[in-house]
C-alpha cells in the first residue's frame, strides 16, 4: 500500500541540500581532486535541476554512468575502501534527485550521514573532526524541523533549536567518550591504510632517476621530533633511512645480506643526542633515525647497515623513543663480500664517468680521501641544484656529470656513488630526510616529505664508513634551511613579523595544534588503553577488564540520559505542575480532569460529585493566578495546592 507522505517546503528543500553538502564535504576533501570537483559540481547542478523539476529516470542512469566511469579511470576497478567511499560521494551527489516529500526527506538525511563517517575510514584529523560535527548538527535541526512541519506547528527560532540540539548532542557525548577510552582496541586498525595513503609518495627500498619528483612537491609532514637535551646543529640533522647499494645501471636498491643482519661496530663520538620521533603512518616497514641510531628501539629492528625496519607496515601514526651519536669510526674493517658489493658496476654503462674515475685514482695514488675532495670541489664549482630535469638515458650519470651538470639530491648522491666506485672507493647512496622546522609552539621539529634526501657514504681506511653530501657542495641551503632561516626569526626584534612570518606562525600553530590532536587522539592506540589507569596503581586492562567497564560506564551514562531525559519533560512553571499533581491525585478516584474540561469546569463538577471540597475556591484562585496575572497569592496558593487532598466518601 502507497503511503503518502506531505510534500516538502521551499524552507525545507534548502535545508536537506544544505546538509547533503555539509555532510559530502569532509568525504570530498580525502579524494582524488579531479573525483572531488567533478562529484561537487553534479551534487550542485541536481540540487537545482532538482528545485522545481522532477528529474527523468534516463538522465539519473546517465548521470550514475559517468560517476562509476570517473571513479574507474580514477581508481581503477579494484574494490576497495577508498572506491567505496569514491562510491558514497557519487551515490550522494544524485540522491537529491529524488527529493519530493517529507519521507525523501528522511531518507536523504539517512544517507547523507554515512559520509562524515566514511571520511573517518580516510582520515581522523581535527578537521574532519569539526566538518563531521557541523554535518551532524544540521542533520539534527533539519529533522526538527521536519518534525515540526509534519505536525503543523510554528518552527522554534534558530537559537531555540540550537539548545535542544546541543543538550541532545551532549547528552550523547559521554557515552560516545567511555566508548572512545573503552572499548578494547585492536593492535593495527581493521581496514588498514588507505590506499591514498599507500600510494602517497615516501621513502622505499629504491631509487631510480625522476622518482623523487612526487616526493620533493609534497610538504606533508613525515615526522616531527622532540629532542630531551641539546639539539643537532643543521649539519647533523641528517635522518637515516634505507642504504641503498646494488646498482644495475638505472636503480639502486638494498642489498639483501643487510637486511636483518647483524649491525658492525660503533665507536660514538660524543654528543649523544636523546630524542623521540612521532612518524606517520605509511605502507612500509622503513624507519628513520638520526644519523646514527645506537639501537634500535622496542617494535623495530637495527640492520647490518645501521637502517631501522619493523615487523609491519607502519599503518598507524607511532612514537619512537631514540638515542643517536655521530661515529670516530663506523665499520673500520670492511668484509670483502660487503666491499664487492660497495664496488660493484653493471657493465656497458656510464663509459665516460668510469674513464674520468680511473685518471683521478691515478694521480691521486692510495689518497681516497683526496679523491672525495676533488670530486665535491667539481662539484662545487660547476653543478647547479634544479628539480626540472630531463627524463635519463641509458648512461644516466654521464649525461648528468657530463652534459647537463643540474639536477637535484637522487643525481648527485648516484652519480657520486658511481664515481667514487669507479675510481676504487667503496661507496653506496643512503636515504632519508635532511633538516627540518623548528616549530616554535611546541619547541620541536618537524620534517616534511620534501625533505627527503639522499647522500652519499664512503669507506676510507681507519675510519669506516663516512658520510659525504655532494648536493649540500652545490645547494646547502636546500639542505640546511630552517624556518627562521627562510622567514626570519625576529622574536626578540620587537618589529614583528611580515606577511610572510605572520602566515609561518599560523600554519606553525596549525601543525602545533595537530600534534596535541595525534597525542590525544590518533595515537591512542591498544598499547596506550591497556596502560590507561597506570596512574591510580593499575598497571594493565586486559581487554575483559576494558569490557567490564564499558558496560559499567555505559550503564551509568544510560541511566543518566534518562534521568536527564526525564528532567527535561517536567512542568518548567511550579505553579502548573502543583496543579497537575492535585489532577494526579482525584485521578486515582475517577474524578480527574479531561481534556477539553477547563479548571474551573473541573472543580465544579467534583464539587457536585463530592459536595464540600474546597477544589473550587482553588480553582478560582488558581485561574487569577495562571490567567489572569495576579501573582501576589502564588506562594500561599502553591503551598495549599499541595496540601490540598481529595475529600472521602461517596459520589452522590
Amino acid at each position: 500500500m502507497k503511503i503518502n507522505s506531505p510534500a516538502l517546503s521551499a524552507g525545507s528543500r534548502a535545508w536537506i541540500n544544505l546538509v547533503t553538502v555539509l555532510c559530502l564535504l569532509p568525504l570530498l576533501l580525502q579524494l582524488p581532486v579531479t573525483l572531488a570537483v567533478v562529484f561537487g559540481i553534479t551534487t550542485l547542478l541536481v540540487a537545482l535541476w532538482s528545485w522545481r523539476n522532477a528529474m527523468p529516470l534516463p538522465l539519473r542512469l546517465l548521470l550514475v554512468g559517468i560517476m562509476l566511469a570517473c571513479i574507474y579511470w580514477q581508481m581503477g576497478a579494484r574494490p576497495g575502501r577508498d572506491s567505496g567511499c569514491a562510491l558514497l560521494a557519487a551515490m550522494l551527489a544524485i540522491k537529491s534527485s529524488e527529493l519530493r516529500n517529507l519521507r525523501d526527506a528522511r531518507s536523504l538525511i539517512g544517507f547523507a550521514l554515512f559520509a562524515p563517517f566514511a571520511a573517518f575510514l580516510l582520515d581522523q584529523g581535527p578537521g574532519t573532526l569539526l566538518m563531521s560535527a557541523a554535518a551532524v548538527v544540521a542533520a539534527l535541526l533539519a529533522l526538527q524541523r521536519l518534525a515540526d512541519e509534519e505536525v503543523g506547528i510554528a518552527h522554534l527560532p534558530p537559537r531555540a533549536q540550537l539548545r535542544t540540539v546541543g543538550r541532545l548532542m551532549l547528552l550523547a557525548l559521554p557515552l560516545a567518550l567511555s566508548a572512545f577510552w573503552l572499548v578494547p582496541r585492536l593492535p593495527t586498525p581493521l581496514w588498514g591504510t588507505p590506499e591514498r595513503a599507500v600510494s602517497r609518495p615516501g621513502l622505499s627500498g629504491s631509487m631510480q632517476p625522476g622518482g623523487w619528483i612526487d616526493l620533493m612537491a609534497d610538504d606533508s609532514p613525515a615526522l616531527r621530533v622532540e629532542f630531551f637535551g641539546p639539539v643537532p646543529p643543521q649539519d647533523q640533522r641528517y635522518w637515516r633511512g634505507p642504504v641503498l647499494t646494488r646498482f644495475d645501471g638505472r636503480r639502486w636498491t638494498r642489498l639483501e645480506s643487510q637486511l636483518y643482519g647483524q649491525p658492525p661496530a660503533l665507536r660514538p663520538a660524543a654528543p649523544r643526542w636523546d630524542y623521540q620521533i612521532e612518524y606517520e603512518p605509511t605502507d612500509r616497514r622503513e624507519l628513520v633515525a638520526l644519523d646514527l641510531p645506537l639501537q634500535a628501539p622496542n617494535g623495530a629492528h637495527l640492520d647490518a647497515d645501521y637502517s631501522l625496519s619493523t615487523p609491519q607496515p607502519l599503518t598507524a601514526l607511532s612514537r619512537w623513543r631514540m638515542q643517536s651519536s655521530a661515529a670516530s669510526a663506523f665499520q673500520a674493517e670492511l668484509p670483502a663480500p660487503l666491499r664487492q658489493q660497495a664496488l660493484q658496476l653493471p657493465e656497458g654503462f656510464n663509459p665516460r664517468t668510469l674513464a674520468l674515475a680511473r685518471q683521478w685514482r691515478d694521480e691521486a695514488g692510495n689518497d681516497q680521501a683526496a679523491l672525495v675532495r676533488r670530486s665535491l670541489d667539481w662539484i662545487h664549482r660547476e653543478f647547479a641544484y634544479t628539480l626540472a630535469t630531463p627524463l635519463a638515458g641509458r648512461h644516466s650519470v654521464d649525461e648528468f656529470l657530463f652534459d647537463q651538470k643540474a639536477g637535484y639530491c637522487e643525481h648527485f648522491s648516484a652519480a657520486f656513488v658511481v664515481l667514487m666506485r669507479g675510481a676504487g672507493v667503496p661507496a653506496r647512496v643512503v636515504t632519508g630526510y635532511a633538516g627540518g622546522v623548528r616549530n616554535r609552539f611546541g619547541n620541536y621539529w618537524v620534517v616534511r616529505r620534501l625533505d627527503a634526501h639522499a647522500w652519499a657514504e664512503v669507506w676510507l681506511p681507519q675510519r669506516g664508513w663516512v658520510r659525504v653530501d655532494p648536493t649540500a657542495a652545490v645547494a646547502p641551503e636546500r639542505i640546511y634551511d630552517t624556518l627562521e632561516d627562510r622567514l626570519g626569526d625576529n622574536d626578540t626584534g620587537g618589529t614583528g613579523l611580515d606577511l610572510a612570518g605572520r602566515w609561518g606562525s599560523l600554519l606553525q600553530y596549525g601543525d602545533y595544534l595537530r600534534r596535541g590532536w595525534n597525542t590525544a587522539v590518533l595515537s591512542f592506540n591498544a598499547e596506550r588503553q591497556q596502560h590507561l589507569l597506570s596512574a591510580i596503581g593499575i598497571k594493565q586492562l586486559n581487554p575483559s577488564q576494558l569490557v567490564a567497564l564499558f558496560a559499567g560506564f555505559a550503564a551509568l551514562t544510560l541511566g543518566l540520559m534518562v534521568w536527564l531525559l526525564a528532567r527535561g519533560e517536567r512542568q518548567r512553571d511550579p505553579l502548573l505542575r502543583a496543579w497537575q499533581r492535585l489532577d494526579r491525585r482525584y485521578q486515582r478516584l475517577g474524578l480527574g480532569r479531561e481534556p477539553f474540561e477547563t479548571a474551573s469546569d473541573w472543580a465544579r463538577r467534583v464539587d457536585r460529585e463530592r459536595p464540600g471540597s474546597d477544589l473550587l475556591a482553588l480553582s478560582q484562585r488558581f485561574t487569577q493566578a495562571r490567567y489572569a496575572g495576579v501573582r501576589s497569592d502564588v506562594v500561599s496558593l502553591l503551598a495549599d495546592l499541595h496540601r490540598h487532598r481529595p475529600k472521602p466518601g461517596v459520589r452522590t
